[in-house]
Parts: structure tokens; sequence; C-alpha cells
């Protein structure tokens, strides 16, 4: 059977064959990364068995990222994205600490380039130590594919440059980090992309602000620091409705407290400087197609016009070609070492945060200075039962609580021994920090508010460290 492969016309000696047949008798590299367009047209992976080529057909090899995998949740966070391979066989993957890789032929180059080639060029478009970090975070999420990036910021920036254009808005939950705000406000604005905020986590709040320029949902799973949760599902139901989709910052709950594909998010965002990396010890980002959402039905301009072509990769295509490419904000690869590390002992780590957060909570909850927790796992929690249906039983490691004023916050935290006075969140450490004179110093008491931040306020990251100690901390500082 003759067929144009990658360009090339070659004689394949079989009669009958399937486009996972021909992956392997053409010994494609990376199956599992692989998308193969067909005549112009991307095929679903689903569909590999079962379309039959024939006489004449044009398939292309194209490599943007790849699927997850089908084993528990720690064996993927342990075996997931490296594969091995190299001459020394090394049992982690390596990091590739170079800005451009060599190619034998100036073919192979112009393959690798076009993408018809897996392998890699310059470490800004992609690099093998990142790669293998990605292919490990789509494999937790069970997604079609992740982008890492030099830092949360920039994986929302990126994702959300690849959906709007000026013009565009935005919908959002009112209870965002304070960068997120100041993204949209300060950024954002400027070129014509308008944010409208959701006044609660009500549905119909949501719905009361999204119009025909409305190109995506945008929520975190657990706001910080306001520690509201959104019905998952049901903003599922009004993106579907309208065709946009769902956009969620995971980085509080993780792939591991949270499985988002199954509540019907369309991308996961994550800041991995925090749970994922889990010690504070570098700066990184990513975000995930989960697989929920046709993009052949987008409103966004740039991935409609690759749509057609491109499909169910179409977002993943503009949001790494198009977007992260040229604006740059890649992750090292020294980065993407410590998160693929991270990575392997997340489940773990985010129990013993969970479970740390919930004493501290409950201690908190009794203690006759404290005018008030917030913390989904207590019972009382306004938001308690909709976190019982949408995480696993766990509910992060990030709490706040109130005290009388701005001036008993700075007491306590002043009088704190063992905690450290740190921003950041997901440290191996516990942090405090006053998020009104700080994160949300520049933001308005009117801002402030809809953010859940008051000068009474007090925001606790809970680490890893024995329980009594983190509490007789908090007990002696509260005295």
């Amino acid at each position: 059977m003759k067929l144009k492969i990658n360009g090339k016309e070659e004689i394949v000696e079989k009669e009958s064959l399937t486009i996972a047949e021909l992956l392997v008798v053409n010994k494609v590299q990376m199956p599992d990364m692989v998308s193969v367009e067909l005549n112009g047209v991307i095929l679903d992976r689903k569909d590999f068995g079962a379309v039959f080529l024939k006489e004449g057909d044009a398939v292309e090899f194209l490599y943007f990222m790849g699927g997850g995998q089908e084993q528990d949740f720690q064996t993927r966070a342990v075996h997931g994205g490296y594969i091995g391979g190299d001459q020394f066989w090394p049992g982690t993957m390596p990091i590739y600490e170079t800005a451009a890789f060599a190619c034998a032929t100036a073919e192979e180059m112009a393959d690798i380039f076009s993408g018809r080639k897996y392998g890699y060029i310059y470490s800004r478009t992609a690099n093998p130590t990142v790669s293998a970090f990605e292919q490990k975070l789509n494999a937790l999420d069970n997604g079609r594919g992740a982008v890492a990036t030099a830092s949360g910021m920039a994986a929302i920036t990126t994702v959300l440059l690849t959906l709007t254009e000026s013009g565009d808005e935005i919908a959002a939950a009112g209870g965002l980090f304070g960068g997120t705000i100041l993204l949209f406000k300060d950024v954002f604005k400027k070129y014509g992309v308008n944010v409208r905020y959701a006044k609660s986590q009500d549905p119909a709040d949501f719905e009361a602000v999204i119009n025909e320029r409305t190109r995506a949902i945008y929520v975190e799973t657990i706001g910080n620091p306001k520690l509201d949760i959104p019905d998952l599902g049901a903003l599922s139901k009004i993106g579907r409705k309208n065709n946009i989709p769902v956009i969620a910052d995971a980085t509080l709950s993780t792939p591991y407290l949270l499985d988002a594909k199954k509540f019907g998010v369309d991308i996961a965002v994550y800041s991995t400087t925090k749970y994922i990396m889990g010690s504070g010890t570098a700066i990184g980002g990513a975000f995930v197609d989960l697989g929920n959402f046709d993009w052949t039905k987008t409103k966004s301009t740039a991935v409609k016009t690759v749509s057609a072509r491109l499909r169910d990769i179409a977002f993943l295509g503009v949001a790494r070609k198009q977007i992260a490419q040229n604006t740059g904000g890649c992750t090292a690869p020294f980065h993407a070492y410590l998160q693929n590390i991270g990575l392997e002992t997340l489940s773990l780590r985010l129990e013993r945060h969970s479970t740390n957060a919930q004493r501290l909570a409950e201690f908190l909850e009794k203690h006759p200075r404290v005018k008030r927790v917030s913390y989904p796992g207590l019972a009382g929690n306004e938001y308690h039962e909709i976190a019982k249906k949408q995480f696993n039983g766990l509910y992060s490691g990030l709490l706040t609580f109130n005290l009388d004023n701005r001036a008993e916050c700075f007491k306590f935290i002043d009088s704190l021994k063992l905690v450290k006075k740190m921003t950041n969140f997901g440290d191996a450490k516990t942090l405090v920090i006053h998020p009104k004179s700080t994160i949300y110093a520049d933001f308005s008491d009117e801002d402030a508010v809809l953010a859940g931040v008051t000068d009474d306020l007090i925001r606790v990251s809970v680490g890893l460290e024995g329980i009594n100690d983190i509490i007789a901390d908090f007990e002696q500082a509260l005295q």
C-alpha cells in the first residue's frame, strides 16, 4: 500500500492497516504522545484501532503532548512521565540543562520543527525534563495534555491569552487570589479583555455575568484566601450551555484531592510552586486540558481558526505553539526536575497537610480569642457539603482565622516561634501571613472584602510538622 507519511511517499507491505498498526510498523517514537492527522483531520485517539488506511492516504504524526495512564494515582505519581531508555538507564529523569539540541541532519531538524517527528530543538519550546513533568502531571489528571510554565501566573496568562482577544470577557469568581485579580486589572484590562465577577459562588450569579462576549468561566477550586468552593458540576453545565470552557485554578486541591475532569472542569491550572513542588524550593506553573471540552464549538477566535484541523488538541496547539513559546514563559529544566520529584510524594504530603489543618482548625474553633475559623473540613463550614462531594475526604492545608483587629493579628504573628512568617503556601513548613497588609495592601477595602480579606484575618498554610508542636506554638502565641 502506498501512503504519504509526513510528506513523503512510502510503501507499506500490508494491504489492510489501521492507524494503531501503522504506529507499530513505522516504529513511531513515543506513541502515547503522538497525534495523528489523516488527510488533513486530526483523529481521536480512541479511533486509532478502528480507522483503516487506504491507498494514497496522507498521514502526519504530530507531537504536542501525550495522554494519561490507567494505573492508581500513586503509581502514576511515581512512574508516570519518564520511561527511561538512554544509554545509562538512570532511575530518575535526568536534568537536561541545555539551551539547545543538535540534530543528525537538516531533514531531521525540519521534521522536528514542524512537529512531524518527536524530538527537541530549543528548551524554550520543549525540553526532555520538562516533557517528563508534563506527562506525569497530565497522567495524574487523566487529561489530553499538559503545558508547564515558569509560574502559576504564567499558566493563567497563557490559558487566557489563548482563549481571549480584545473585546472578549471572562466570568470569574469574586474571591480569587490577589495576584490573579491584579493580572486581570493591570494587564488584561489594558488589552481590552474585561473580567466580570460573580457576586457569590451561586451558579446563578455566574450566569448573570455571562454574555455573548464571554470566552471562559474562571474559578479556584478552593478560594485563596476566601476558602470558598464553587459547585464545579453546576458551572460545567452552564459552560456547556454557552459553549465556553470552565477553567479552575486547582492549586489548593491538586489532582490528588480533586478529580476535576469528573466534575466537568475543562482546564486545570496550577501554581506548581505550592503542593506539587512541596518544599518551597522553586517557582513553577502548569495547565492541563482535561479532555472535556469540544474545541470545534469554541467561541475563541484563535482556537476556532485551527479547530477544524486540530480538533481535540486545538486548544493545546494554540496554547503551546502560539502563546507559550512566543511569550517565553517556559519552565527551567531544573525546576521541572524538582516538580517531578514533588509529584512522587504529593498524595502522602497532602494527607498530612490536610489532617494537620483539620486538627489545627478544630483547636482554633474552640479557642476563646478566636472570633472565626474558616476551613472546609469543619462540619459547620458553609462549604463543607460541596467540599465533601467534590474532594476525596481531605480538605487541603490552608485555613484562615480572625482575631479582634490588625494589632492583635500582628501581636500573634510576632509571638510565634516555630511557625514561619512567610508568604507562599504548600510548603513543608507551617507559614502565616496577614493578607490585608501584604498581598492585598494595594486593594481598596471593598475589593479586599470581595476577596474575603479583612484587617482581622490571618492566613495559615499548615505544614508537615508534628501537629502537637504546631498547636503548642499557636497556643502560646494566643496567650
